[in-house]
């Protein structure tokens, strides 16, 4: 396939005929290629309990041969043709002979953020600095917090504490998750 990733094209047939951009993907399998902006598709996610239902935009792949080059110098449609230049094989476009140089991919445009986004984005970060914060200030210094109850991680009932019997006398098993008696699974109907 003689087009890459990041080539300038237009489109010559179809929807979109005329508009131009650049190519994100090449799939040579099925000589296809996905055009940033172009062949827009619209995709409808259904609502779950973990994330909104919202609507998704993105470009389908088309033909490769709905697609032509436009020419680095001209800017108009071209073909591509292939010469050895210093022993290395180039493409040049057939209208000017001049070297199509090979063009870093466009990165996915994201969807603009609103106003509300940022603000919603700047809480985050605020409550993230916030979290280091207090996290650096609860730590203990000595002993392994994973292994104190959660009471002692949150620091309730210190003064309770104090009063009890010290930590050696404790058992070694960690006691902030009571144990479960789940009765066996059976089978058949009703039991």
């Amino acid at each position: 396939m003689k087009l890459h990733t990041g080539d300038t094209v237009v489109i010559i047939s179809g929807k979109d005929k005329g508009k131009t951009g650049s190519v994100m993907r090449v799939i040579p399998a099925r000589n296809h290629v996905v055009v940033s902006g172009i062949n827009m598709r619209t995709r409808h996610i259904k609502k779950t309990h973990q994330e909104a239902g919202r609507i998704l935009r993105y470009e389908a792949s088309l033909n490769a041969s709905k697609v032509m080059l436009l020419d680095p110098k001209t800017r108009k449609p071209t073909r591509i043709g292939m010469m050895i230049k210093d022993g290395k094989k180039v493409r040049i476009a057939k209208t000017s002979g001049e070297v199509v140089r090979k063009v870093a991919a466009p990165k996915k445009v994201s969807p603009k953020k609103t106003t509300e986004d940022k603000a919603g984005d700047k809480a985050k970060t605020k409550t993230t600095e916030q979290k280091e914060k207090t996290t650096k200030a609860e730590k203990p210094t000595g002993g392994d917090q994973s292994k104190q109850p959660f009471w002692k991680r949150l620091q309730f009932g210190s003064a309770v504490d104090e009063v009890n019997a010290p930590d050696e006398t404790r058992s070694k098993q960690d006691h902030t998750i009571p144990s479960q008696n789940i009765p066996p699974k059976t089978s058949g109907r009703g039991s």
